[in-house]
């Protein structure tokens, strides 16, 4: 093969590379937004006929912020189709507990029986799902299946408060009131993890002197993809990694200009000493927490002197 030959077939691999890697943010569109990173795609000579060993190999997981609510990770060696992949698959496929049914004894509360059982149907339940099966709608609860939570409770007046009180926390008793019953061995099993409520301060009825709320919840296994309750995230969404890839060097005043294009704390202005003399220059710190709002794109002056990507691997 000769030199030129060699040089086209590595321009062509580039190219290639960066349209499957990259959506290409342009100042009035974007192009490359379509998938293209799987076997056969394009011709043999670059498709990636192992894809899965490909996978296996460039794969990484890399957690940037976690909480006990929340957790932010990148991603990173693989499509951005993987990714909308574990987000599906969080929201509709991951089994938790939820109440699924609701026995009234008593409700003289304003609100109704089926719009109650709709709201405690969305409490979400501390509870291991792996240590309950399914429960077929042929079967009878048991403790293997089954969690049931009481609730009794009657609305009194506290007789403590003030005769001029008007809030109705002080006004009024009422109680966290949804209580575990274990059945079965449960009692044992779960002696070191009670089972409750995620949450002990979720509002289920407002209720006033002389009402009653008497009734009992059997939680069951589920997924999200049969109802939202049982889906064990809020909200699982992913973006595609910001790309700026800089030129050439932007100094003085344009390097104020240029970091007040981007979302604050993308680019920071440093000084640099440059033969004997201080000048200001514009360096990119944290392009995952820009917006891609494409402002600087709108700047004739910065038009040759970036790219703006999002990277997709």
């Amino acid at each position: 093969m000769s030199k030129s030959s060699s040089k086209r077939a590595s321009a062509a691999q580039d190219r290639l590379e960066l349209i499957q890697s990259r959506v290409i943010v342009e100042r009035d569109s974007v192009s490359s937004i379509s998938s293209s990173d799987f076997p056969f795609h394009t011709s043999n000579r670059y498709s990636n006929i192992d894809f899965l060993e490909k996978i296996r190999k460039k794969l990484r997981v890399s957690i940037e912020k976690k909480s006990q609510y929340d957790m932010e990770f990148d991603l990173i060696g693989v499509d951005a189709s993987i990714a909308n992949a574990l987000r599906r698959i969080m929201i509709a496929e991951v089994p938790t507990l939820a109440i699924e049914k609701v026995f009234v004894y008593d409700n003289t509360s304003i609100v109704q029986d089926e719009v109650l059982a709709h709201r405690l149907g969305l409490i979400p339940i501390k509870a291991n799902p792996d240590e309950f099966d399914f429960k077929l709608s042929t079967e009878h609860p048991t403790d293997q299946n089954t969690i049931v939570f009481k609730l009794k409770q009657e609305c009194k007046r506290n007789p403590k408060t003030a005769a001029n009180e008007t809030d109705p926390k002080k006004l009024y008793l009422n109680h966290n009131a949804l209580i575990w019953e274990p059945k079965g061995d449960q009692a044992d099993r779960f002696k070191d993890s009670q089972i409750r409520p995620v949450h002990q301060d979720i509002l289920v009825a407002q209720m006033r002197p002389g009402q009653k709320i008497e009734l009992e919840a059997h939680c069951e296994k589920g997924c999200g993809k049969e109802h939202a309750k049982w889906s064990p995230v809020a909200t699982a969404s992913y973006r595609l990694m910001p790309e700026i890839i800089l030129k050439e060097e932007i100094t003085g005043d344009l390097a104020i200009k240029f970091a007040s294009c981007f979302t604050p704390g993308v680019v920071e202005v440093k000084d640099e000493n440059v033969d004997g003399k201080t000048i200001e220059v514009a360096k990119v710190v944290n392009p995952r927490i820009d917006m891609v709002s494409r402002e600087v794109l709108r700047h004739k002056e910065f038009e040759d002197k970036l790219e703006l990507n999002l990277r997709e691997f």
